[in-house]
């Protein structure tokens, strides 16, 4: 009887043993697949990291030079989704943001110091077309004025009215008509026409029955180029 207890011991001790160095081997196991997993994650984490592209002021492409304004615009979609103005990273005007209707969107912005002035909206449908002349002449020289179009900002444009954003640099406002996606960057007292604008008819073909074109404006701009003529 003693020899039959003392042989389930050492059977007890042994199982008991074995089942020990399993566990350890396997815990250990895992132990290094956890350790070498974390390394490698933080190794691509790492190179994610350094080869992440840089991201500038609003989006654009690039970083503008000392003294130089970022801006980015974009013009409302029909009469779903409203214009975007962004300049130096700070949106002026947006959906979110909601200081943005019917009509031309406009942002002054001062020319020397990039301190906005004024945001406003003028109804091209079924609003006056006068407050918004009495607004454009009111701007002082040396004022960066932004401009995007949401749903129809040109139904009640007159003669003078035109004239008076063409006075801004822009070229395409004689041309605008109904429902015409549009942004403009000017400035009052420019002597010379502005590069930063885009006008595009709201309705492609190219897509049956239609897509709606959402256009975007965005650059890097020397607004020195513009302002030397105006300061």
């Amino acid at each position: 009887m003693r020899v039959a207890g003392a042989a389930k011991l050492v059977v007890a001790v042994a199982v008991f043993l074995l089942t020990f160095y399993v566990i350890s081997q396997v815990f250990e196991i895992k132990m290094d697949a956890s350790l070498g997993n974390l390394f490698a994650r933080s190794a691509l984490d790492t190179a994610a990291r350094a080869t992440k592209p840089p991201r500038y002021k609003c989006g654009i492409s690039k970083a503008c030079p000392e003294k130089h304004f970022a801006f980015k615009m974009a013009s409302g979609a029909a009469n779903v989704v409203g214009p975007k103005i962004c300049l130096e990273d700070n949106i002026l005007m947006s959906g979110v943001k909601n200081n943005v209707g019917r009509g031309i969107n406009v942002a002054l912005v001062n020319g020397k110091t990039g301190e906005v002035i004024d945001t406003k909206y003028f109804d091209m449908w079924g609003g006056d077309v006068a407050p918004f002349i009495e607004f454009l002449k009111s701007i002082q020289d040396g004022t960066i004025v932004l401009m995007g179009t949401y749903d129809d900002g040109a139904t009640k444009l007159n003669d003078e009215a035109r004239r008076l954003i063409a006075d801004l640099g822009s070229t395409s406002i004689t041309t605008l008509g109904f429902r015409d996606n549009w942004v403009f960057c000017g400035g009052k007292g420019i002597k010379t026409k502005s590069p930063f604008e885009q006008e595009m008819s709201p309705w492609c073909t190219t897509v049956f029955p239609f897509s709606l074109c959402h256009m975007h404006l965005s650059f890097s701009p020397y607004f020195i180029i513009l302002l030397q003529e105006m300061l």
